[in-house]
């Protein structure tokens, strides 16, 4: 098993080692929560690798002496949760620290936008980093003669369910190709569903926005059935120009049984803050997680964890930095 595990359960014993420390008056403790997604998702052991990259209970040993490398006396404990939503929710009413949400929900909750229009814009919301990316596919038959997005004209085309922010995402990619729902057979269904019905031969393509490789896409993929549809990178670069939160992307070769390397784009996977939480501890988080002994913890803990890396750290990022944050990547000369 991954050692996030292992992992988790130093940060475990972390906390133990807290309880006892809470006696004493000279030790100050901040307890930081990160709001995750459900335990079967990606989102909560990466959180949990986070935490213990960024926690260093009360009586750990020193850095260069093998221990935590973290910030001292933070307890960070990963929380799981409902996702991007949820999260963004919590953290705007106080009930949770941090969280982490998809790039582009995090954009329309700043702006009242998307998924959050008619609503109150969640303005106090600011990022610490973005972490990895979540990868538009666009899924069709083989034999269903789509190689472009502009073959969706007349198709049976799944756009995810309403409400969700593949459907978001899927209008803006049909909108760049001067398409419209209009234009298709428009059908709006989950995943799970699609690919039922893609096998069914009742279903031409369907969006899906995830980490690759996705188990459903693959499992399509291992039967010959299907190929993924590119985003020309021309498209790409108009929409990351327009919207903020995408960013171009590639699907590598291999990565689906048969499918060659597909041009594509993503949102990221992102950590964010309320406006309101310390500068200094925001920058001393920021500054933890990007030290070498996190690369090591990231690396060997969970497959996402290589993707997150300090080059893509301010990738897709549509709303302000927290200041905290934001100090930190001016001195790593990631900003100006």
């Amino acid at each position: 098993m991954f050692l996030y595990r292992k992992g988790f359960i130093a940060l475990a014993a972390g906390l133990v080692v807290a309880f006892f420390s809470l006696t004493s008056p000279a030790q100050d403790i901040s307890v930081f929560r990160i709001g995750t997604g459900g335990i079967a998702g990606t989102y909560y052991p990466v959180g949990g690798l986070i935490a213990q990259a960024i926690s260093r209970p009360p009586g750990s040993r020193p850095c260069d002496q093998g221990g935590s490398c973290g910030v001292e006396g933070l307890i960070a404990v990963p929380q799981s949760s409902n996702g991007s939503v949820s999260n963004i929710k919590a953290i705007a009413e106080g009930r949770l620290e941090s969280g982490f949400a998809q790039s582009d929900v995090v954009y329309w909750a700043y702006t009242g936008t998307g998924r959050f229009k008619g609503k109150e814009p969640v303005k106090n919301l600011r990022v610490i980093a973005n972490l990895y990316p979540e990868t538009l596919h666009l899924v069709t038959g083989k034999n269903a003669g789509i190689k472009t997005v502009s073959d969706l004209k007349g198709k049976r085309v799944s756009l995810d369910e309403a409400g969700s922010g593949t459907l978001v995402d899927a209008r803006i990619v049909l909108s760049i190709y001067g398409l419209a729902e209009k234009d298709l057979i428009a059908e709006y269904m989950k995943p799970d569903v699609a690919i039922e019905k893609m096998k069914q031969g009742q279903l031409d393509a369907f969006f899906i926005v995830a980490g690759y490789p996705t188990a459903s896409v693959r499992a399509l993929a291992a039967d010959g059935r299907i190929i993924l549809v590119p985003i020309d990178e021309d498209k790409a670069r108009k929409m990351s120009e327009k919207w903020k939160f995408f960013a171009a992307d590639r699907i590598p070769a291999g990565t689906y049984s048969g499918i060659p390397e597909t041009a594509t784009v993503s949102v990221g996977a992102q950590w964010v803050v309320s406006a309101d939480a310390d500068e200094k501890l925001v920058y001393n988080i920021t500054k933890a997680i990007w030290n070498t002994a996190s690369r090591k913890i990231l690396d060997s803990g969970h497959p996402r964890g290589k993707s997150i890396t300090l080059d893509t750290a301010l990738d897709g990022i549509a709303i302000p930095l927290h200041p905290g944050a934001n100090r930190f990547y001016k001195e790593a000369g990631l900003i100006k």
